[in-house]
């Protein structure tokens, strides 16, 4: 426990899924600032679907404000602003929990925050090693067999010196839901779903590669219906993913599925949670709404691309089930796949993501598929 900061800045940019992945980080940092102000240094939102961090984070404990930038900016009157807003604020310590983005942009950022008057920082991925996610190794070192870390865990290895991240317990993912937030989910949801074992669903996502397709999503749902009858549905996402959702749930009700509820639009990304959590089973992509579900402990089962290296953005712990093919250019970073024409996710079949899914309803423990 470290009792002498008074005023702690945390650097994490990103939406939905980015603050998530570092709730067990921003754990560590309470824990060893636990009388210290302690604020996050975030971006400001581009997208609509990508809520700020304060939608997250609200009611949790771990921020208690937020000073804001637009990612990206050349602009030397904005780089001066924040210098100054930063500066004033005269924090102790500067905990980096960001993504990597190579060894020269973290020495631009150690070199900015010391500017700003802030000596201490932690964190700051200063080699090969804190970039990448092999577990304390550069690539090199690691080898093409080396077994591939979980964001999650990379974050908390770089904060070490403060503590144990404690990924395995549930509660390092908690979001604090409230009595209110829980009851808006509820009335929401509707008391016909809410007597069912239900099962939530997101079709929708923001990146392109990661999309597997609304007739895939609807022939699951359909055959679903079909093994596991009586179960309620969940649509969930954005207000646009709206009328996706409902042709993806198209053949679950013209296969006699359960009651379905449509909640695309009309609850804050706190009150889905709340709504996951009462849900058997979550479906979607590699998304936002699935870190959502994972956080509440309701077991998934994502299609995810071949975007980024396997289990960096899965979600953590034995309970969720991932299908992943691992072609020979996993990894590439792109968000619009036109050569490949997106085969790392188009390859995958309905076939083995039905066999996911009756293994999560079933209870069996199966292998993540790649």
């Amino acid at each position: 426990m470290e009792k002498t900061a008074k005023r702690v800045l945390v650097y994490r940019l990103g939406s939905l899924g980015d603050m998530l992945i570092a709730l067990p980080a921003l754990r560590v940092v309470a824990r060893a600032f636990p009388d210290a102000e302690r604020r996050m240094l975030t971006n400001v939102p581009v997208n609509a679907k990508a809520p700020a961090a304060a939608a997250i984070l609200t009611g949790t404990g771990l921020v208690d404000g937020y000073m804001r930038y637009v990612v990206g900016t050349r602009s030397v009157f904005e780089l001066a602003k924040l210098w100054w807003q930063i500066a004033r604020w005269r924090p102790d310590v500067l905990v980096y929990v960001a993504a990597q983005r190579g060894v020269k942009a973290a020495e631009r950022d150690a070199a900015f925050f010391k500017l700003c008057g802030i000596r201490r920082q932690i964190g700051v991925p200063l080699t090969e090693a804190m970039q990448a996610n092999f577990y304390g190794e550069t690539p090199a070192e690691a080898g093409p067999d080396a077994e591939l870390e979980p964001e999650a865990a990379r974050l908390v290895r770089n904060l070490a010196e403060l503590g144990d991240g404690r990924l395995d317990d549930l509660e390092s993912w908690g979001l604090n839901l409230t009595d209110a937030e829980i009851a808006a989910a509820d009335r929401e949801i509707g008391p016909e779903v809410l007597a069912t074992r239900s099962i939530a669903v997101s079709v929708g996502t923001k990146v392109q590669v990661k999309d597997w397709g609304r007739e895939n999503w609807r022939e699951l749902l359909g055959r679903i219906a079909v093994k596991f009858p009586g179960c309620g549905l969940m649509l969930a996402g954005a207000p646009e993913e709206a009328e996706a959702s409902e042709f993806a749930a198209g053949d679950w009700l013209a296969n006699g599925g359960g009651p379905v509820v449509n909640l695309c639009g009309k609850l804050t990304p706190r009150e889905s949670a709340a709504a996951f959590a009462r849900a058997k089973l979550f479906l979607g992509h590699d998304s936002g709404p699935m870190h959502l579900a994972a956080a509440v402990g309701t077991p998934t089962v994502t299609v995810f691309s071949g975007k980024n290296i396997p289990k960096q953005w899965w979600p953590f712990g034995p309970r969720h089930r991932v299908v992943y093919h691992r072609v020979e250019c996993w990894g590439c970073n792109f968000e619009v796949c036109i050569e490949e024409k997106k085969k790392c996710i188009t390859s995958i079949t309905v076939d083995e993501v039905m066999l996911a899914v009756e293994a999560s309803m079933t209870g069996l423990v199966v292998v993540n598929s790649e």
